[in-house]
């Protein structure tokens, strides 16, 4: 099954379009701070033109339950991450406010899978694993170590293969010249990118991404 492509940190309409135009799967807006972060009417204006089959993702932090389904439902959101340091418990609560999908994250600051990991990929539809650097909370450039993180992912989502369990999506420093080996290392169904297809933060690089989308097919 061929790797589907995020691309997050969208803060110009411009650049949500061009990553449609690119086949990207998920188009993500950010409202859980750093220099993309958007208020839910900019937001709107950055995905306004963003067509239907292009999976609208919204990443928050510390906002209320409230909030956060108030803010899919102004915004037509398919997808809510909790770009927190969230439990499965935290997926169950927002269950009971939003329909769509339910993105939890696992910010790693080394190669140790933390506890209650296994329960978070049984509830969420999908898990992210990002880098965790002190003071932000993502979009940071910083990559994992992929390497001594395959067995232990290997393991967590082995009951994925008897359809039960979270999507992997992989973030954290991607770009066009690793993406490849962090795929045939890791296999995610689903990369993220950030940084690594802009010019500054929030700025995104058009010819940056494309070759990221090459790299990604060329991969799988």
């Amino acid at each position: 099954m061929a790797t589907e492509i995020k691309f997050c940190g969208m803060t110009r309409a411009e650049d949500a379009c061009a990553a449609a135009a690119l086949g990207a799967s998920y188009v993500g807006v950010i409202f859980a701070g750093g220099p993309r972060r958007l208020t839910v009417e900019s937001a709107a204006e950055v995905l306004r033109d963003v067509p239907k089959p292009v999976r609208r993702v919204g990443v928050f932090a510390d906002a209320s339950d409230e909030i956060i389904a108030e803010s899919a439902r102004r915004l037509g959101l398919s997808v809510v991450q909790l770009h927190t340091d969230c439990d499965a418990a935290a997926v169950t609560r927002i269950r009971a406010a939003f329909e769509g999908e339910i993105w939890g994250v696992l910010r790693l600051a080394t190669a140790s899978i933390p506890d209650g990991a296994a329960e978070l990929f049984a509830t969420a539809d999908a898990v992210l694993v990002d880098a965790r650097v002190p003071g932000t909370l993502g979009g940071t450039g910083v990559t994992l170590p992929w390497r001594e993180l395959a067995e232990q992912l290997s393991r967590l989502r082995a009951r994925r293969e008897k359809r039960v369990g979270a999507k992997l999506v992989l973030a954290g420093g991607l770009n066009a010249e690793n993406v490849k080996e962090a795929i045939r290392l890791l296999r995610p169904e689903i990369v993220d990118v950030s940084s690594g297809v802009e010019t500054a933060p929030g700025i995104k690089d058009h010819a940056r991404m494309r070759a990221f989308r090459d790299a990604v097919h060329a991969s799988t």
